[in-house]
């Protein structure tokens, strides 16, 4: 045998076999993946839109696949342009090449919720042949094993955000593939785990919606004085009181505004909230930012501190006037200069007040009180806030409802959690049963 001969051997010897580092126990001892070029397994969507036709105009969405654009963007946007666009049908791929992100390089989304409909030419569109499962192919891209094969088109010369990648070029890239039934087995593992998700998410959906349908019976309604709903012990107990919020609330005090890092703090770090920690209406101890030189430490005042209130008394206008109740001390976290602390007087539920000013009502209410002339930074002021007049029973009754709804509101955060869980589940499970883009070898 020649030296060549040889070489060319022991090269392909060395090559180790392309496998994903979780296989279903039928197919651990399958063929390793094989690389194929797209355009041997795949075809493109060449066909037009007919000139006065009635079609479904769809659009790419990153996050939400193929949606109509009628509800994406809130209406159609052909024109009389549709005859360029691109007709395509149910299990149809679509390649959007445009995107900020280098590392992403666009979005590969399969039609899957519409039985048909027509796109902007912008997109590439593609069909996989009849014996390819397209829903493997709907995972395979969503794992992000093509990027590899993307990059090295762009690295031919596109620029980031700019790529201009033609259907051709795209169908000319190598994809890697199992046999047929371990695609099957692939794409019905990762759906199934996708229909869990979505009961999942349902579930959640329907726990907001039940207590938010709960706070509009369980407080009174604009121009009354007495809850529609109202627990068997209140019942005879008379109208609500309506008062300022000062009767609530003995001061509001901001913190300061430092010079700090860009990681939270540790426990035995001194750390300043950012105005992130309140914006979705639960306290999030985690935004916030370390503050590490001394000088500044010195500077740090307002703690967060146990059955608070924390008011963002300047942002934008979608985000001023968030709020959220403080469940327990953190001793080494401080408010900065755009944040309240809304301390209690004797004899009043701070969670009962914290339901109201996070409400829908509420926070509509804290928003319109912002005034300024930037259009990105209004901001609020204390004497607005404490004169704002709220509707409140007894204590007692404050407690029954605060306690109710903070059950609800616990019950809403572990299902959240298990949300988040399965999420990060189905990425884990993604990133074992597919080839890394960075195992895949050119």
């Amino acid at each position: 045998m020649s030296s060549k001969k040889k070489t060319a051997a022991t090269k392909e010897e060395a090559t180790p076999a392309l496998v994903p580092k979780l296989r279903f126990p039928e197919f651990r001892e399958a063929e390793a993946w094989k690389g194929t070029s797209l355009n041997a397994i795949a075809d493109p969507v060449t066909e037009r839109a007919n000139q006065g036709e009635e079609n479904t105009i769809l659009s790419l969405s990153a996050e939400h696949g193929l949606v109509l654009q009628s509800e994406f963007f809130g209406k159609k946007v052909a024109g009389d342009n549709s005859e360029r666009y691109m007709k395509i049908a149910r299990n149809d791929f679509v390649y959007n090449d445009r995107t900020t992100k280098a590392s992403t390089f666009g979005t590969i989304k399969r039609l899957s919720k519409h039985s048909g409909g027509i796109v902007s030419p912008i997109y590439k569109c593609f069909r996989f042949q009849g014996d390819q499962n397209p829903v493997f192919w709907d995972w395979y891209f969503e794992s992000g094993s093509h990027t590899k094969a993307l990059a090295g088109l762009v690295n031919e010369g596109a620029r980031a955000g700019r790529f201009n990648i033609s259907i051709t070029q795209f169908l000319s890239t190598v994809a890697w593939r199992p046999g047929k039934s371990e695609q099957q087995k692939i794409a019905e593992c990762l759906s199934t785990v996708d229909e869990v998700i979505a009961a999942q998410a349902w579930k959640l959906h329907g726990l907001k919606a039940h207590k938010k349908g709960l706070m509009q019976q369980l407080f009174p309604g604009e121009g009354e004085t007495q809850p529609h709903l109202r627990f068997r012990e209140f019942q005879d107990k008379g109208e609500w009181e309506e008062t300022p919020l000062s009767k609530f609330i003995l001061s509001l005090d901001a913190g300061v505004s430092v010079n700090a890092g860009e990681r939270p703090a540790s426990e035995a770090e001194f750390g300043v909230l950012k105005t992130s920690a309140i914006t979705k209406g639960r306290f999030d101890p985690e935004e916030n930012k370390e503050v590490l030189i001394k000088e500044e430490q010195f500077r740090l005042k307002e703690p967060v501190t146990a059955g608070t209130i924390i008011i963002c008394r300047k942002n934008t206008p979608a985000l001023v006037g968030s709020n959220a109740y403080v469940e327990s001390t953190h001793k080494n976290l401080f408010l900065p200069d755009l944040l309240w602390a809304a301390k209690p007087r004797e004899g009043v539920s701070m969670r009962f007040l914290a339901f109201i000013l996070s409400s829908d009502k509420g926070r509509a209410a804290l928003s319109k009180m912002a005034k300024g002339s930037s259009t990105s930074m209004i901001n609020i002021t204390k004497p607005e806030v404490l004169a704002f007049r709220v509707m409140a029973p007894s204590l007692e009754e404050q407690r029954r409802i605060a306690a109710c709804l903070s059950t609800l509101d616990d019950l809403i955060v572990a299902d959240a959690q298990k949300l988040e869980a399965l999420n990060t589940h189905k990425r884990g499970l993604m990133q074992q049963l597919f080839l890394s883009a960075k195992g895949i070898e050119s």
